[in-house]
């Protein structure tokens, strides 16, 4: 997924008003706090899934699917501004990023050893002014399409924080259609300790335990441990329509949705989710602080007279890929990319790689592919 070199939103007529976008909006910076999100992310994480099971015994209408996951998340610019026209108010300019995500089973591999993919979603991220028509404060909005058939829009706020981010528990136990109280518990598949021939495979559960099948969120705060979050940047936003604000929803393809005398095949019907930039105190005294991002996101799926939870979280970390040329050193390598060539920044480099470039950090080769931790 790429952009054409020269393309870039122009709007016609220009919209020269001024807007109120967040606090930290500016002309060098018309992304808010959305410009932490810039750049390429790579790490794991664990996915959770209710999905219909259909030709099985009567009482049988599930499959739990469980997944260790490999995820790639790429962000980059939109040029220019993005015009919205109003007919109840005057138009107004939106700023955003496209994006592109990729999750892979991490135990899963097919037929030539490369893992499973799970999940594919272009989409874009976008910061949004305050309006009148409805009268809203500056917002956030993520627009994503799912291959399988759900487009989503979710809205919500963007603010930040001196602290790390708080994290809730969460749990995967469905609930009758419109009544989350009424949680149905009895189901034998989550409790990892009962075989059962509807839940992921025991080769697919490989580094799982039933702590995070219970709580996915818990795969978050054990990647917190020992880290320093010195800055977090909170992007909340949900596809339902009253709250975080207004705004935000769903669509599915007609095999989702079913038939209308007897319910959907799996209908998504809510998306919410959570994602936090966060600053992180590098582990090498005196080197350079990274970035890391962190999101939790809950997708519930309708079908069988039940709304199933279907949770998804990840750590990233960001880092920029750099191939080794001839006459590379790491400590040119950090100046180049830090501004300061001396050991705490390059042997941070050297930590983030050293399963590339093998003991002795004097001896890279070129052509060697590094992360550069960003």
């Amino acid at each position: 997924m790429e952009l054409k070199p020269d393309f870039a939103f122009t709007p016609l007529p220009p919209i020269e008003r001024p807007l109120r976008f967040s606090s930290v909006h500016t002309a060098d910076n018309p992304f808010g706090l959305l410009e932490g999100l810039r750049g390429t992310w790579t790490g794991a994480g664990f996915n959770v899934i209710w999905r219909p099971f259909q030709g099985g015994p009567p009482d049988q209408d599930r499959f739990l699917e469980l997944n260790l996951t490999e995820e790639t998340l790429r962000f980059e610019e939109i040029p220019g501004a993005i015009p919205n026209r109003g007919l109840l108010q005057a138009d107004i300019n939106m700023f955003g990023l496209w994006y592109l995500q990729t999750i892979a089973d991490a135990n899963i591999k097919d037929a030539d050893g490369k893992p499973s993919g799970l999940h594919l979603e272009p989409g874009i991220w976008a910061t949004v002014p305050q309006t009148e028509h409805p009268q809203e404060v500056p917002t956030v909005v993520r627009m994503a399409s799912i291959p399988h058939g759900t487009t989503v829009i979710a809205q919500g706020v963007a603010f930040q924080s001196s602290e790390g981010p708080r994290i809730q528990d969460i749990n995967i136990t469905p609930f009758v259609i419109g009544n989350p109280a009424k949680l149905i518990t009895t189901f034998p598949e989550p409790n990892l300790s009962n075989p059962s021939e509807f839940r992921t495979p025991p080769e697919g559960l490989v580094g799982l335990d039933q702590a995070i099948v219970d709580n996915p969120n818990l795969v978050l705060k054990r990647a917190l441990e020992g880290k320093t979050i010195k800055n977090t940047v909170v992007l909340d936003v949900s596809s339902d329509q009253s709250t975080p604000v207004f705004g935000g929803g769903l669509a599915n393809t007609a095999f989702l949705q079913g038939s209308p005398n007897e319910g959907p095949n799996a209908r998504a019907a809510l998306v919410r989710a959570t994602f936090w930039i966060e600053t992180v105190e590098g582990s090498v005294a005196d080197g350079p602080d990274f970035h890391q991002l962190q999101y939790t996101q809950t997708v519930l799926l309708n079908f069988n007279g039940l709304s199933w939870p279907h949770i998804t979280v990840a750590t990233l970390l960001r880092s920029t890929p750099y191939m080794v040329m001839q006459g590379d050193t790491l400590s040119a390598i950090a100046l180049q990319f830090y501004g300061d060539g001396t050991e705490p920044f390059w042997r941070t480099i050297y930590n983030a790689n050293i399963a590339v470039i093998g003991p002795d950090p004097d001896l890279i080769m070129p052509g060697q592919l590094l992360n550069i931790p960003t």
